[in-house]
């Protein structure tokens, strides 16, 4: 998409990025009785802004208009000295997708990952996000793994 620039997410950029993120948990249905309470948003938003959360957020942005988002965070890990960044939210929007939005986020966070000194950048998505997939088949490779949790 020409013209398109991704940036560190900025404290003016919230009645824009609030929508973004509004659709992203749509998408994976965190709606009704599922939905982020409004205090996770806040939260999640705050984190963004302090320097001791590892949590970092960049946006996309085309004529000053947010189109697209990504959220990251560095962890430690047992099998490596240096952090690990977990690419844990992208989301753009309706009229970006297929555009080389979603690559250029992605790309933004390789870069702040190699800055920081990670060996590895990983993430996960629903088996059935099937146009992500064909993205992300693109940038990186599938590990295998398979994700499991439980709530407690």
């Amino acid at each position: 998409m020409a013209g398109v620039a991704v940036r560190p997410i900025a404290r003016g950029d919230y009645d824009q990025w609030r929508p973004l993120w509004d659709g992203y948990n749509a998408f994976y249905e965190r709606a009704g009785p599922t939905a982020l309470a409004d205090e996770i948003t806040a939260m999640t938003w705050a984190r963004f802004f302090d320097a001791y959360e590892p949590v970092h957020g960049l946006v996309a942005e085309v004529d000053g208009r947010l189109i697209g988002l990504t959220h990251y965070l560095f962890h430690r890990s047992t099998t490596a000295i240096a952090p690990i960044c977990y690419l844990q939210d992208l989301f753009t929007s309706d009229g970006a997708r297929g555009k080389g939005v979603g690559r250029a986020l992605i790309e933004a966070v390789y870069a702040a990952a190699r800055t920081a000194g990670c060996p590895r950048v990983y993430w996960q998505t629903h088996e059935t996000n099937a146009t992500a997939r064909r993205l992300y088949d693109g940038v990186a490779e599938d590990s295998g793994f398979i994700v499991y949790r439980k709530l407690i």
